[in-house]
């Protein structure tokens, strides 16, 4: 069964403006009156919101309570679509719906539904604070979710581990014809490139150094041109092994402009080794090695901006992304596979670690969230032709502090401290968008 695409309801960001109930009214009634909205918000009294509309459900009561078949599912959108024709008005399929997603028009005497505007829902676009939104994920369930999940399974990765996650969309995607380089770190420490003689994977591993993944990876895969065979050349690299220690070869593979795909999952530190800091682990955080005590109040650096490093070698692509909007990251996935067929791409996935990061597993994809909300995380990619461009631009960011307190490793943090860290990022998202608005 396919999946659909969906209008969430985000109930703590609305302020009741009714402004999606008027989009409505004008994009399906050419009204200004919320009454002919088929969109309402609704309110207890005591602060919290519902939202009575259509949820496209999978199996739908009103099309079953429908004597004359004027409702149906259709298979392909996933809308549950309405018939004039056939309607009788009978108003059985208002009492039906659960979520009063199908009301009486009087207006215009007979049922209305929402149909998600053709797949540009205006409700969703009138809505400032992002209390509505329209989901897109499914194309990604579609596309690929009959896909080869190309790593084994039983991995040995903590609880909730967003780098497995993260490991197995990406190869799934990029497909069984590719070399992968493993470096140390948390892809190989949880069995990927395997115990005792097996490995972990269904494609041709290694495990490189630390200092060497990059230029390994390049001598594959011009092995393998040479033999008159074209693969991916992929590295699953963490942020330690590609901003410290392997950075002389990243960056010679990047300038040299070697035909590999170089992905990086920053979870901010050496992980699997014990979390020790990395030189992207942020100012003010906990680690092994930057302790919190009277004598040590975390790390006192900021983190190395590793990506707009990569935009300055010129890469053939570089992109930022999240676990948390999987849309974006699919897409910059593909640019990044087709940019390595002719050049250096490179992609930087931030990756909250549950464990070292000091959260309950159940919160990864909040935490990985409330980062880019918080603009902590910047989404976007770079090409030489076309420059840098914002993908989720946030223009109304939720506080810092949000973010901050929902990880375990900053809630040492003093004042002053946080008051450092909401300087740096108002910096670093002016000197992205100066990028993104800059001349080619």
């Amino acid at each position: 069964m396919p999946a659909y695409n969906t209008i969430a309801f985000h109930a703590d960001r609305c302020d009741m403006c009714g402004a999606c109930m008027t989009a409505c009214a004008q994009a399906k009634s050419a009204s200004d009156s919320p009454r002919r909205a088929r969109i309402e918000v609704l309110a207890d009294g005591a602060g919290s919101f519902g939202l009575a509309m259509c949820r496209q459900c999978a199996d739908p009561e009103c099309v079953q309570c429908c004597p004359a078949a004027a409702l149906r599912k259709d298979a392909e959108t996933g809308i549950v679509e309405w018939d004039h024709d056939r309607c009788v008005n009978c108003l059985l399929c208002t009492v039906a719906c659960s979520y009063a997603g199908i009301s009486l028009d009087e207006a215009v005497g007979h049922v209305v539904k929402c149909d998600h505007c053709g797949g540009d829902p205006a409700c969703v676009r009138a809505c400032k604070t992002g209390a509505l939104e329209y989901l897109t994920t499914a194309r990604i369930y579609n596309e690929v979710g009959a896909l080869e999940d190309l790593f084994v399974p039983g991995l040995a990765g903590c609880q909730g581990c967003n780098t497995e996650l993260l490991m197995r969309h990406t190869l799934r995607r990029v497909g069984p014809n590719t070399v992968l380089a493993a470096p140390p770190g948390c892809v190989p420490g949880m069995g990927a490139v395997g115990y005792n003689g097996m490995t972990g994977t269904k494609v041709p591993v290694f495990h490189p150094l630390l200092t060497n993944t990059a230029p390994m990876l390049a001598g594959i895969k011009r092995f393998y041109k040479r033999k008159g065979r074209e693969v991916t050349a992929l590295a699953l690299a963490g942020d330690g092994g590609a901003a410290d220690v392997g950075f002389q070869s990243l960056s010679g593979a990047a300038e040299r402009g070697e035909e590999m795909l170089f992905l990086v999952i920053d979870n901010e530190g050496y992980m699997n080794t014990g979390m020790q800091r990395s030189s992207c682990t942020p100012y003010g955080a906990w680690t092994t090695t930057t302790p919190v005590g009277r004598e040590s109040p975390g790390k006192s650096q900021d983190a190395k901006n590793l990506p707009l490093l990569m935009v300055g070698h010129r890469c053939a692509y570089v992109a930022t992304a999240s676990a948390a909007f999987m849309t974006d990251f699919y897409a910059k996935l593909d640019h990044a596979l087709e940019a390595s067929r002719h050049g250096f791409a490179y992609l930087h996935v931030y990756s909250p670690c549950t464990t070292g990061w000091r959260f309950p597993s159940r919160q990864n994809i909040e935490v990985a969230r409330k980062a880019v909300e918080s603009n902590f995380v910047m989404l976007w990619e770079y090409s030489p032709e076309a420059g840098l461009r914002l993908t989720h631009p946030i223009d109304d960011p939720a506080p810092v502090k949000e973010y901050l307190e929902a990880v375990g490793k900053y809630r040492h943090l003093t004042p002053g401290q946080i008051a450092h860290i909401e300087h740096h990022i108002a910096d670093n998202v002016a000197a992205i968008k100066r990028q993104a608005t800059a001349p080619l």
